[in-house]
């Protein structure tokens, strides 16, 4: 990364990961715009400019209602201590270097320094990239509370909050374990997959010691927007994801269904959220031999214009009663959920293939709520025993966490209210 502001976009964004990244790119190029979370992150700035810099410090994490980037580097942390004090003290320099990354800047003192005999204190794969709009965004799963043995080994147990949940099984849930869990994560997004992956690297080498990555996941392809007037991205199915999402603007929906409000509590979780990730596994080569009326049937959406069945745009008012007892939108819409709505940021994967010629590929879901409870657990229970997608679709990885607020300034640290 340099060591200047940056307002200009990278070569490497505009192109991405091979010609996967051809059409968003063009379009960051041709100047889409795209909100940035600033200031106490309830306002935001629109900005054409898939180089530039995210605010880090607000009353919010920036990575949540910020325009969702293109790239994602998603990384579960086990802690490997005991000892509170060296959690601490990683977190405050996990904050120092995530400040600098997210503004373009080298950690520390930077990749090339004149101490030639000792290690560099960054990396140095993102020297000469822009920001690329990074976000770093950080959780608390519930093993930092108190692990699987019961074991409280941070003084935390008192203050874990009643939402986070050890989540229930799901119908048709084949969870991985090795993918699944963390009592840490850092969600990385950025237009750029390389200052993405540079960002989870720099901490993971930070954190040595004190803690070790469990699992990670890459995410190309956004899978839905926190732009409405944006284009509407598409998932592995070719069918448009995220058309109903919150809106980073809508204030007034993210204080109802995002942000954790002073009455839900824990004090030290207000202003954050919940965060749930479930890796999706998609049988590709199934659905790709499905006909184009069994695929609209099963979202209730048409496959060309993403309009809803009997509806003739995209964002018309879909009439629930017009689908199937059994299609994707009308048992994952708020009106079939007691009023329940998600912020999604999910993103595609391929991951090679599974050994029998069959694409490891999917969605890997990322959606925020201010209690998990009546968010998440609501719509996935009515998801997982009605919907007709389950025939195509297989949840293999698991995992929740408790964000906390954003970094006020420069003093404060990611998880202060928590440890203090």
């Amino acid at each position: 990364m340099t060591d200047e502001a940056v307002t200009s976009p990278s070569r490497r964004a505009l192109i991405g990961w091979g010609g996967a990244g051809l059409a968003l790119g063009a379009a960051a190029a041709g100047g889409t715009a795209a909100a940035l979370g600033g200031g106490d992150g309830d306002t935001t700035r629109t900005v054409a400019d898939s180089g530039a810099a995210v605010p880090f410090y607000g009353a919010h994490q920036a990575g949540i209602a910020t325009a969702v980037q293109d790239r994602l580097h998603f990384a579960a942390f086990d802690v490997t201590t005991d000892d509170r004090d060296a959690l601490i003290a990683m977190l405050k320099e996990w904050t120092k270097a995530a400040a600098r990354m997210t503004q373009g800047h080298s950690v520390g003192g930077g990749a090339v320094s004149d101490l030639a005999e000792a290690p560099p204190d960054d990396t140095g794969e993102a020297l000469g990239l822009k920001a690329s709009r990074l976000t770093l965004t950080i959780g608390f799963g519930p093993g930092l509370f108190e692990d699987k043995k019961g074991k409280d080994r941070f003084g935390l147990a008192g203050r874990r909050p009643k939402a986070l949940i050890d989540l229930p099984a799901f119908p048709g849930d084949n969870l991985d374990a090795a993918r699944s869990d963390g009592d840490l994560c850092v969600q990385a997004c950025a237009d750029d997959p390389q200052v993405a992956v540079h960002a989870i690297r720099n901490l993971a080498r930070i954190g040595m010691g004190t803690v070790a990555i469990r699992w990670s996941q890459l995410g190309f392809g956004k899978t839905s927007s926190t732009t409405p007037e944006a284009q509407t991205p598409r998932n592995m199915m070719g069918f448009k994801d995220g058309t109903r999402n919150i809106s980073g603007t809508d204030a007034a929906a993210l204080k109802k269904h995002v942000w954790v409000g002073g009455k839900a509590g824990p004090d030290w979780l207000v202003g954050g959220s919940y965060l749930v990730a479930r890796r999706i596994r998609m049988h590709i080569e199934t659905w790709d031999r499905t006909s184009l009326k069994e695929q609209e049937d099963i979202f209730g959406r048409d496959k060309g214009e993403g309009a809803p069945y009997g509806k003739q745009r995209e964002r018309d008012e879909p009439n629930l009663k017009a689908m199937l007892p059994d299609a994707h939108v009308r048992l994952a819409h708020p009106d079939s959920n007691g009023g329940a709505r998600l912020l999604r940021r999910g993103y595609s994967f391929t991951d090679g293939t599974d050994g029998l010629g069959r694409l490891d590929a999917g969605l890997f879901f990322l959606a925020y709520q201010h209690d998990v409870r009546d968010g998440f657990v609501t719509v996935q229970r009515n998801l997982a025993r009605q919907d007709a997608l389950n025939e195509y679709i297989q949840h293999v990885g698991s995992a929740l966490f408790a964000v906390p607020p954003g970094v006020r300034d420069k003093d404060d640290w990611w998880g202060r209210a928590l440890f203090s």
